[in-house]
């Protein structure tokens, strides 16, 4: 497999993960990698996010510790931080503090 196929695969996959992540819930980048079969490729994942053609909702994508993507102040993390709270999520200190959807991973991946 070339380079290039990989990546198609890879990011097609993420973008799909990405667009079923439920509105006022976050995943973090390992978790996308994980659910999208690549359990070892989360610093690819905001890669993958940026080449796609459609609008994704990237806010919805967190670190592993549940802080926000960007750096404290900057621009990048406001609007990330204002696109969450308007879906519902709480930030605490740059920190998604909970997030309880009711439903199971499969439903938010999969649909009802």
């Amino acid at each position: 497999m070339q380079v290039s196929d990989f990546q198609n695969k890879f990011d097609k996959k993420v973008w799909n993960v990405v667009l079923h992540i439920t509105s006022g819930c976050v995943m973090s980048y390992g978790e996308v990698a994980c659910i999208a079969g690549y359990p070892r490729y989360a610093r690819m994942v905001s890669k993958a996010m940026g080449r796609s053609d459609k609008q994704l909702p990237w806010y919805r994508v967190v670190r592993s510790n549940r802080t926000l993507a960007f750096k404290v102040g900057s621009s990048a993390y406001d609007k990330q931080r204002c696109l969450l709270e308007k879906e519902g999520v709480c930030i605490v200190n740059g920190r998604v503090v909970s997030v309880d959807s009711g439903k199971d991973l499969d439903e938010l991946i999969w649909g009802p």
